[in-house]
């Protein structure tokens, strides 16, 4: 009888530890917060510090930030579901949503209504995309919306000299004003901003998508059980206000329509390469099947 009360209790004993063990498992489980910061480096870390805190503590979680800085890198652990929340800028979250089951929960801050536009000196005699044929075109960033996935987008089909990925759209504007290319891609807002400050030329739009380039959107991974993605949904929108202008969304938000974003990032990755090699870029052939 001793013994059968004994055996109880050291099965009660191992019942429990494993039970708390497996609520402390879920307690302390990582998220890992997913950025692309391109140039910003360690103003990254400080822009979501406080935020970080606060989803650690509501989350009752560890979290993590794992900045990107650059697209391809970001592209890789977004395949390999590496990050629990991103915050995604629009080419970035297309692919997400399109090729890795990632979830749009709400939308990030941004300028509204942007539009792409590729410029041309003012006295270029190009007169038309097509006649941007055998010249030089200067894009942005790898993976910006505005001077790279629409740009690209309206520049199928051509064969171009060169193609240049300039550090920041003054620099763009710089080498179209110099003559190092025929043409820049930039936001329109970003055109009317940095156009003034250039004294070595004067510039017009050659081309200007018609259609308003998405804000970007904060992403949950499919690795997250559905019904902690649905405790992490509402603790998002729950974020205080400053906090959440500080990490860059809107709680209340409503979601953008991707449609057309979709359509723009599946078009220029068919054509042109995520992580492009130098012969790709001169001459660059913008038709046929991209190398994966």
């Amino acid at each position: 009888m001793f013994k059968t009360g004994l055996r109880f209790l050291l099965s009660l004993a191992t019942l429990l530890l494993l039970v708390a063990c497996g609520s402390s498992a879920d307690r302390g489980g990582k998220l890992t917060i997913g950025t692309v910061s391109y140039s910003e480096g360690t103003q990254a870390i400080k822009r979501y510090a406080r935020f970080k805190d606060y989803l650690a503590e509501k989350a009752q979680n560890f979290v993590e930030l794992d900045p990107a800085y650059n697209e391809q890198r970001a592209i890789e652990r977004i395949r390999n579901h590496s990050w629990s929340l991103v915050f995604a800028p629009p080419g970035l979250a297309a692919i997400a949503i399109k090729e890795a089951q990632y979830q749009p929960v709400l939308p990030l801050q941004g300028v509204e209504n942007r539009r792409s536009v590729l410029v041309v000196r003012k006295d270029s005699p190009i007169q038309t995309i097509k006649e941007l044929a055998n010249h030089s075109v200067a894009l942005g960033q790898i993976g910006s919306s505005t001077s790279y996935y629409f740009p690209l987008y309206n520049l199928y089909g051509l064969t171009l000299s060169e193609l240049l990925f300039a550090p920041t759209p003054k620099s763009a504007l710089e080498w179209v004003a110099s003559g190092k290319a025929t043409a820049g891609a930039l936001s329109k807002e970003e055109l009317d901003r940095y156009a003034p400050e250039i004294t070595s030329g004067q510039f017009r739009v050659l081309a200007a998508d018609e259609h308003f380039v998405p804000a970007g959107v904060l992403l949950i991974g499919p690795n997250i059980e559905r019904n902690r993605q649905d405790q992490l949904r509402q603790i998002l929108k729950d974020t205080p206000s400053p906090l959440a202008q500080e990490a860059g969304f809107i709680p209340n938000g409503s979601l953008p329509d991707y449609s057309y974003m979709f359509s723009v990032v599946d078009r220029v990755r068919s054509i042109f390469p995520d992580a492009p090699e130098p012969a790709e870029l001169k001459p660059a052939r913008l038709y046929g099947n991209a190398r994966p």
